[in-house]
């Protein structure tokens, strides 16, 4: 991994968001020559500039969304992990002409960017929601994806992927934060539905994804983490049992409140689509989606498999408090 990284420049997007300042911090020890982190946003990147407090950190204030600014930011970079985006689904679907100009139009910015300065590899940071997508949200995600990848059928030089994420615990924005603070203020805890699904990775998990994406990419795959799936309610009732005695609660006074699902939201998420099943290939810990107009994956037909979460071996309990715990989220 550190061949892969050492002496480079490298940009990441989005890069003070949960994701993409971890990828920064991880990239940190394989001794890249420097680090640009882009993002629009200038108090977080002021503070993690502080944070960090390294000479490899160039803090770039800009938009993915414009054209002369990622042009500018991209000039010289020898590999770009793509984490800007917008990601929340509800506030996607009320505000659709911003998601398609950040996630496409954005993407489409910076895969020009990187052709038109020779860029050696490009990761993008996908997610599940792109699978058969229902909301605005990963209908765009999906795009994105397809524009990144068919790139790598017409171009040669610079080498194209995507990984897929599926839900990262703790994130900023996700369902644990929002349980904690409401376990924190002795609930309820709003749940969408009792069968709601979803599969789920650490932020270690994740980081270790992209970074072995960026290792191993021929051009136009899609990376896919072999995930664990749980059920959103026994997440709350873990959270529950671990974090009501910290603030003073017993776990059976933090009552549950079903609220119903959201608009855009689906009640099980899918990791592959069955026609990407057909160009899959198991890689052990992951999934590896080929393009079949850049493998040779379309000559070996993969027996379609069953990646919706409602079919999967949910964690118990038990099982998530022990994940929660090495986390270090509860």
């Amino acid at each position: 991994m550190k061949g892969v990284f050492e002496g480079k420049d490298i940009l990441v997007t989005g890069g003070c968001g949960s994701i993409g300042s971890e990828i920064v911090k991880q990239l940190l020890k394989y001794n890249p020559e420097k680090i640009r982190v882009f993002d629009n946003n200038e108090s977080n990147l002021f503070h993690l500039g502080q944070e960090l407090a390294t000479d490899r950190i160039r803090l770039l204030i800009g938009d993915i969304r414009d054209r002369n600014r990622v042009q500018r930011a991209v000039k010289g970079a020898h590999i770009i992990f793509h984490a800007a985006a917008l990601k929340h689904v509800s506030l996607c679907e009320y505000n659709p002409f911003e998601a398609v100009s950040t996630n496409i139009v954005g993407t489409e910015n910076l895969i020009s960017a990187s052709i038109d300065n020779n860029v050696e590899k490009f990761i993008g940071i996908s997610t599940d929601k792109a699978v058969n997508p229902i909301n605005t949200m990963g209908a765009t995600k999906l795009l994105s994806e397809k524009v990144i990848i068919d790139t790598a059928i017409s171009n040669a030089d610079t080498k194209f992927c995507c990984v897929r994420f599926g839900n990262v615990l703790d994130s900023v924005g996700s369902v644990i934060p929002i349980f904690r603070k409401q376990i924190e203020n002795g609930g309820p805890l709003t749940i969408t539905d009792k069968e709601m699904s979803r599969y789920f990775m650490t932020k270690s998990d994740a980081i270790s994804l992209v970074l072995k994406a960026a290792e191993v990419t021929r051009s136009g795959e899609i990376f896919v983490l072999k995930m664990s799936a749980l059920k959103v309610i026994d997440l709350a009732h873990a959270m529950i049992e671990e974090l009501a005695p910290k603030h003073g609660h017993e776990p059976k006074d933090i009552k549950l409140r079903f609220i119903g699902a959201r608009f855009g939201e689906k009640m099980h998420e899918s990791l592959m689509t069955q026609e990407e099943s057909v160009y899959s290939e198991d890689m052990g810990n992951m999934y590896v989606i080929r393009h079949p107009s850049v493998s040779d994956m379309a000559k070996k037909r993969k027996a379609d498999m069953d990646s919706n979460s409602k079919n999967a071996s949910y964690l118990n309990i038990s099982q998530i408090k022990d994940i929660l715990r090495k986390a270090r989220i509860v």
